[in-house]
C-alpha cells in the first residue's frame, strides 16, 4: 500500500512539473505563419528559395523574406500577404520556362545507342549524352518528372513547355543536366532555342536547327538586344521589343516568336 502511495505521489509531482514547464518554457506560436500559409498555393516547389511553403511562410512572418517570392502564387498571393501584413505590395515580374533546344529527333542525330537508366542525368554522365550535339535536350524527361503543374512534356525528343500551365517555379531548370532550360519574362516572346557553343561548321554537321553564330540577327535588331558570344546568340529581355526582325533573318530559324 505504501508503495502505491509513493508511486502516485511521484506521478502527481511529475504532472505538476510538466504543467509548470509547459507554461513557462513554451515557445510562443506566431499565428501569422498559418494565416500566411493559407495565402500560398501549397506547391512546395522551392521557387522562393525555401524548402517549402511552410518554411517560406515562417520567413515572411519573421521579416526574413519578402511577400512576393512565391512564383506560382504570383501577384495574387503577394497582394494578399502584403495586405495581411500591412506592407506595400511589390509584384515580382512573372517568368516562364524556356527550353533552349530545337534539336528534335529529325533535326539532331543520335551517335550512340544508350542502354542505361532512362533519365537525363544518367545519360548526360556518359560524356555529354547520346545525341550528336552535346548541348541539346536528351529527351528522358527529368524536367517533366519534377514539374508539379504538368507544364512539361517531351515532344519529338525535346522538352516542351505549356505556357498556360507554367508557373515559372524553376524546378525544371534545376533538373536539367545540360542547363538548357532558363527562366525568362512572360512578356518576352522572342527566344533563341539553342544552347550550343560549337562553331557553326560543327553545328551544321550535327543539327539542322542549331545556332551557327552568323551574327545576322545582331545586324537587324533595332535595339541592340541580341549579342553573339562563344558562337551562340543571346537576347537581352530588357532591350527586346518582340519586333521579330531577328527571327525573320535567322537562316536556320533557331529564333522563335511566341
Amino acid at each position: 500500500m505504501t508503495g502505491v502511495i509513493i508511486v502516485s505521489a511521484i506521478g502527481l509531482a511529475c504532472s505538476i512539473l510538466l504543467v509548470v514547464a509547459s507554461r513557462f518554457l513554451s515557445v510562443p506560436t506566431d499565428t501569422r505563419v498559418e494565416d500566411i500559409r493559407g495565402f500560398l498555393p501549397g506547391a512546395n516547389c522551392g521557387a522562393c528559395g525555401y524548402a517549402g511553403c511552410d518554411d517560406y511562410a515562417k520567413a515572411v512572418a519573421s521579416g526574413a523574406a519578402k511577400p512576393n517570392l512565391c512564383t506560382p502564387g504570383g501577384a495574387a498571393a503577394a497582394g494578399q500577404i502584403s495586405e495581411y501584413l500591412g506592407v506595400e505590395a511589390e509584384n515580382a515580374e512573372p517568368v516562364k520556362a524556356l527550353v533552349r533546344c530545337s534539336g528534335t529527333c529529325e533535326k539532331c542525330a543520335e551517335i550512340e545507342d544508350y542502354q542505361g537508366p532512362a533519365t537525363c542525368a544518367a545519360c548526360a554522365s556518359l560524356h555529354r549524352g547520346k545525341k550528336a550535339c552535346g548541348y541539346g535536350c536528351l529527351g528522358y524527361g527529368d524536367c517533366v518528372k519534377v514539374c508539379k503543374f504538368g507544364a512539361l512534356s517531351i515532344v519529338d525528343g525535346v522538352a516542351h513547355v505549356d505556357e498556360e500551365l507554367c508557373t515559372g517555379c524553376g524546378a525544371c531548370a534545376k533538373a536539367c543536366p545540360h542547363l538548357l532550360i532558363g527562366m525568362v519574362p512572360v512578356k518576352n516572346h522572342v527566344a533563341v532555342r539553342c544552347s550550343s557553343h560549337d562553331k557553326g561548321a560543327v553545328v551544321r554537321k550535327v543539327c539542322s536547327a542549331g545556332c551557327i553564330g552568323c551574327m545576322m540577327c545582331t545586324k537587324v535588331c533595332p535595339t541592340g538586344a541580341i549579342t553573339v558570344s562563344d558562337f551562340l546568340a543571346a537576347i537581352d529581355p530588357e532591350k527586346c521589343t518582340n519586333c521579330g526582325a531577328c527571327a525573320e533573318k535567322c537562316p536556320v530559324k533557331v529564333i522563335s516568336i511566341g
